[in-house]
């Protein structure tokens, strides 16, 4: 084993104290692109020394049809390769929708090389003959931000949840449903698919503020909320739209599909009894669906919903309790 890899041992960050935090070598995954064979092993045989797991290609495109079935933590890349040249197979990464850090480590060693490089997307940039000590800390270096980069992420995507979710049911709230259901009516224009909409509104719901108290309300619409998220797929999502009201949005299904969720819905909800703290109820919906399908409408979300909403007045009107599709007529 040769000698600098003591050296490399004892200043390793990664065994101080404080840094145990960090995700452990062995779960990370480098993927290292050279056509040079000798120096893909030796950057190959550090890393993996540190206890990396570490993928190899040999060219440009070999690295990007790898990438269909890994998704390295990082990436160590030569730009002098036949074929597609490293600069090209950067250009390529930075059209995926899924980042990841590039460590260019290349003979080119001018100032305007080192300057296209970084300008191209690249994150470091590592001049051959490189120090394997330098190496491997630009390696970690990259790893730390790469975990800050992760981190921030989850935070965004928390607090995102947060904004987008209503605090009673766990469902959506309305702030972002017209938009999630305007992607869907395109996609649905798109590709030929169907995608519906379901109002529904608890029957009387004032009784039950008015017989018990608020609290017992909001353990009614909890619950609905429960049941709700329970019925629909994971393709499906679902908003409080306010108050006792609710909106279902059902993708890629017609008009059957959505009447006979609605009737599942209506009869699960009709034959549950609301019991807690001594306070018990048995409640009813009524619901109103509206479907589009491919490209016969163009529609929008709110439009879409809007006729829903007319479809569940006509449920009210015809007794509560009951389901009813939207008609032009």
């Amino acid at each position: 084993m040769p000698a600098f890899w003591s050296r490399a041992e004892a200043s390793d960050p990664l065994h101080s104290k404080g840094m145990s935090e960090l995700i452990p070598p062995k779960d990370r995954l480098i993927l290292v692109v050279d056509d040079d064979a000798d120096n893909l092993k030796l950057i190959s045989t550090a890393l993996q020394h540190e206890g990396y797991r570490v993928e190899e290609a040999q060219s440009g495109e070999e690295a990007l049809e790898r990438l269909k079935t890994i998704s390295p933590d990082l990436i160590l890349l030569d730009i002098n390769m036949p074929g597609i040249s490293g600069l090209e197979t950067l250009r390529q990464l930075r059209r995926r929708e899924d980042y990841v850090s590039v460590i260019f480590v290349t003979a080119r060693t001018d100032a305007d090389d080192i300057i296209i490089g970084l300008d191209s997307g690249a994150d470091d940039y590592v001049c051959k003959p490189y120090d394997p000590y330098v190496l491997l800390a630009r390696v970690r270096a990259q790893l730390r931000i790469k975990d800050l980069n992760d981190r921030l992420a989850q935070a965004n995507r928390t607090l995102q949840e947060l904004v987008d979710i209503d605090d009673l049911t766990g469902l959506f709230n309305m702030r972002s449903m017209y938009d999630r259901l305007d992607k869907e009516i395109y996609r649905a224009r798109r590709y030929g698919r169907g995608v519906c909409a379901v109002m529904m509104d608890m029957d009387n719901f004032k009784t039950v503020n008015d017989t018990n108290d608020h609290l017992f309300g909001s353990y009614v619409l909890g619950e609905v909320g429960k049941m709700i998220s329970e019925t629909i797929r994971q393709v499906d999502f679902a908003a409080r739209y306010g108050g006792d009201e609710f909106l279902i949005v059902l993708t890629e299904t017609n008009a059957d599909g959505a009447r006979a969720f609605a009737e599942r819905i209506r009869k699960k909800i009709g034959s549950r009894l609301f019991a807690k703290d001594g306070a018990s109820m048995h409640l009813t919906a009524s619901l109103g669906i509206c479907c589009t399908f491919g490209s016969a409408e163009h529609t929008d979300g709110r439009t879409l919903v809007r006729q829903a909403d007319n479809a569940l007045y006509e449920a009210k009107r015809a007794g509560k309790n009951c389901v009813r599709a939207y008609s032009k007529s």
